[in-house]
């Protein structure tokens, strides 16, 4: 029973993982500011050098986090 218990929950988190990566891949701009709008609220100020790379490397993120998230669903699913 608590392997299955285990497998839920690393399942639970390749879904999470599938539809963050999704969002950061589809909206990069607004995932931008969210993390902006954190750290301001921790008492620092970040901008981005480039915004155009900053863009092409959140959705590089993206794809990468719908990699790993759906390598792990199908290595639970085998």
């Amino acid at each position: 029973m608590g392997y299955y218990r285990i497998a839920l929950v690393f399942a639970v988190v390749a879904v999470l993982g599938l539809l963050l990566g999704v969002f950061v891949f589809l909206h990069p701009a607004s995932t931008i500011e969210i993390q902006r709008k954190f750290y301001l609220k921790i008492n620092w100020k970040i901008e981005p050098v480039s915004m155009p790379k900053e863009i092409r490397n959140t959705k590089v993120m993206g794809l990468l986090l719908i990699l790993v998230s759906f390598s792990l669903l199908v290595y639970l699913l085998l």
